[in-house]
């Protein structure tokens, strides 16, 4: 059990399986192996791995998500998915209906991790490239200031529950195809707590915690793109029975800049120059996110010739490398001449060559070529 099998291989069933192939599979190996009635040593841990495949290939999304990118696509880093947080039994009792031989108390009353926050944040697009530190506000839940999160008032204690003599549940045993069960749920008068307030704190009404709004600054690193998602370990809800709280994930917006434009970690700019700069050649002052630079375009130069200035685009986020500015050439073709400009132009005329030539390539697919695709 050391390396993680394929779920498909966990249920026997092969990868174009259909959803009721998926479930009845999952069916015979549940009652094969969960822990109640197979006592081999392993029979616990394929049973988590046999509900933990099943709720992967059960849900559609999870499932795509599986088949695509195999298990980093649900093992969380960031994902909406991450199976390492499946509960078996959890899963078992949803789809069986019922709980198993005492398991169920350690499990309702073990500690849980707290739910995710998902928040957005919109960057200029000089921040994406340089970074930033942002202001944001969050609502959360927070341990109440006047109880200190006992969810008694000041000065008052708990006292066991006489409903569940302090277990956090109530039991009742069934008879199923599993042989006698224990139905075991969650205690209706203490929430499972195995304890109850005399007497609720009266700011937070005995639940511990008071929705609060945080401000927080949170650095932004140079280089994010739009739809970048950063993640905030332990700032989420917090958790229950001493768990850890949830993540705080911040989903980043970019807004358009006027004259640039981006690919992947490149910087674009379209510039246009005039016909004489074009034919002669010039040096010319090219504006760049970081500021302008000196660009020595040759004589005879096209429009859509692409010059390229290294190290002037966006940082990497996870390296030391950066991307490149990609200056794109436009030669502006002036629609109106003076009298002197069109003697010059029909001057010029006469010792060119008036004939025209078709293209191999459009200026589009050489475009293309320089910005790969």
């Amino acid at each position: 059990m050391a390396d993680k099998r394929d779920y498909y291989e966990v249920l026997g069933i092969p990868k174009t399986a259909s959803a009721e192939d998926i479930k009845s599979a999952f069916r015979k190996l549940a009652r094969q192996y969960h822990p109640d009635v197979n006592h081999e040593p392993d029979a616990e841990e394929k049973f988590k791995e046999i509900n933990e495949a099943f709720a992967i290939l059960n849900d559609p999304e999870k499932r795509a998500a599986y088949d695509r990118y195999g298990f980093a696509g649900v093992s969380g880093n960031g994902n909406q998915w991450d199976a390492s947080s499946i509960d078996p039994f959890e899963i078992f009792e949803q789809f069986f209906g019922f709980g198993g031989m005492g398991g169920s108390s350690r499990r309702r009353n073990s500690p849980r991790r707290g739910e995710d926050i998902v928040t957005s944040q919109v960057l200029s697009f000089e921040e994406a490239f340089f970074g930033a530190d942002k202001d944001i506000s969050i609502t959360r839940e927070e341990v109440c200031q006047v109880c200190k999160g006992t969810g008694s008032e000041p000065g008052t204690s708990t006292k066991t529950c006489a409903t569940c003599g302090g277990h956090g549940e109530v039991r009742q045993v069934r008879n199923t195809f599993l042989g006698s069960m224990v139905q075991v749920t969650t205690c209706p008068t203490c929430g499972g707590a195995g304890k109850v307030i005399e007497k609720p704190c009266h700011a937070c009404h005995g639940h511990g915690y008071e929705t609060r709004t945080i401000h927080k600054t949170v650095p932004i690193p140079a280089g994010v793109d739009d739809g970048t998602q950063i993640r905030l370990s332990g700032e989420g809800q917090p958790g229950s029975n001493g768990g850890p709280r949830g993540n705080l994930y911040i989903k980043i917006g970019v807004r358009p800049h006027q004259y640039f434009r981006r690919k992947e970690n490149d910087v674009l700019l379209d510039l246009t120059i005039n016909i004489a700069q074009a034919a002669l050649g010039a040096d010319i002052n090219v504006p760049t996110m970081q500021g302008e630079v000196k660009l020595s375009v040759p004589a005879g130069t096209q429009s859509g010739k692409v010059f390229r200035l290294r190290g002037k685009g966006f940082p990497h986020v996870h390296s030391n490398s950066t991307g490149d500015q990609l200056v794109v050439i436009d030669v502006d073709i002036p629609k109106r001449l003076t009298k002197e400009q069109r003697e010059l132009f029909e001057n010029l005329a006469e010792t060119l060559d008036s004939e025209v030539h078709p293209q191999e390539k459009s200026f589009v697919d050489k475009l293309r070529e320089v910005l790969g695709g």
